[in-house]
């Protein structure tokens, strides 16, 4: 059974309370190792995360490691809520490098009425400033992240729409088509069988895409899971671990802004391991690892 081992028992970012912005909390973040560097984007809060304390604004912040634990933060917020559909904030990016470029999705928060966030893009050129393309599907959606590189010729995402992981694809990142449901929830799951969606974005090995995804149970209790797509056509899933990877028993896991949680939105591939780094109950940022030798279904 492949598992995933906290590589420390206490979170690997925190708010930081002197800043307004981040002050509420730090967590859903996405990283990519490139150049020797761990380069991070994660969500922060300007007050709770849950909504307790009035409305949250979510910006993204950028924070940089050469070990992957300890990371060194901007003061300021690489992406802000400056737009209409992002009035409430940026939420939960994924990024992914093809051709030289940094591709983010991430979810554009309006909050003007109810299910008002929509799956936007961003690009950049050093993980810092980034260039809007602004909403890629007009509806209701979340949790979506493109693929690392061109499948068939074709840009292709993953996304969800609730309660499954939706596959789609486009030529040129305005047009998506061929919307496919390729997972869904399992009922008799103790663990995923409410709804489930992408973690970070997939990862290519050898002839196969390795997937880590979240689910949720009855008592909206966030764990990890993970799947194998294949290669060619990764709207074929060839195998899904009935177990969790992660699941929240650590007291930063359990109890925080949403209890329960551990979320991820990104994962890097270092040397022999796969680092994970995920949410703690909304709260503050955790990491995880599993060697790749121990990947087998």
């Amino acid at each position: 059974m492949i598992k995933l081992k906290r590589i420390l028992n206490t979170p690997i970012m925190i708010p930081r309370k002197h800043l307004k912005w981040e002050a509420g909390a730090v967590f859903n973040c996405a990283v990519i190792y490139d150049n020797g560097l761990f380069h991070m984007l994660y969500r922060a809060t300007d007050i709770a995360s849950n909504g307790s304390e009035g409305d949250f604004i979510s910006r993204i912040g950028y924070a940089v490691s050469i070990d992957g634990l300890h990371f060194n933060r901007l003061e300021e917020p690489v992406l802000s809520n400056n737009t209409e559909q992002e009035k409430r904030g940026c939420e939960d990016p994924r990024i992914v490098k093809i051709n030289g470029i940094y591709y983010m999705m991430y979810t554009g928060f309006g909050g003007r009425f109810p299910g008002d966030y929509r799956i936007c893009l961003a690009t950049s050129h050093n993980v810092i400033d980034w260039k809007r393309h602004g909403v890629v599907l007009d509806e209701k959606n979340k949790d979506a992240s493109l693929f690392p590189e061109l499948i068939n010729g074709k840009y292709v995402m993953l996304h969800r729409r609730e309660p499954d992981i939706w596959i789609a694809y486009s030529d040129d990142l305005k047009n998506w088509y061929g919307h496919t449901p390729i997972m869904k929830p399992i009922p008799e799951s103790d663990w995923e069988c409410n709804k489930i969606g992408i973690a970070g974005p997939p990862i290519k090995m050898d002839d196969s895409w390795l997937l880590i995804y979240h689910g949720t149970n009855k008592k909206n209790r966030y764990s990890l899971g993970i799947a194998i797509l294949d290669g060619k056509d990764p709207s074929k899933v060839i195998a899904r671990q009935r177990e969790p990877i992660l699941e929240p028993t650590l007291d930063w896991e359990v109890k925080g802004f949403v209890p329960n949680v551990v979320f991820s939105c990104g994962q890097v591939e270092f040397k022999d391991r796969i680092i994970v780094y995920y949410a703690g109950a909304d709260t503050v940022i955790g990491a995880a690892e599993v060697e790749k030798k121990d990947i087998v279904f």
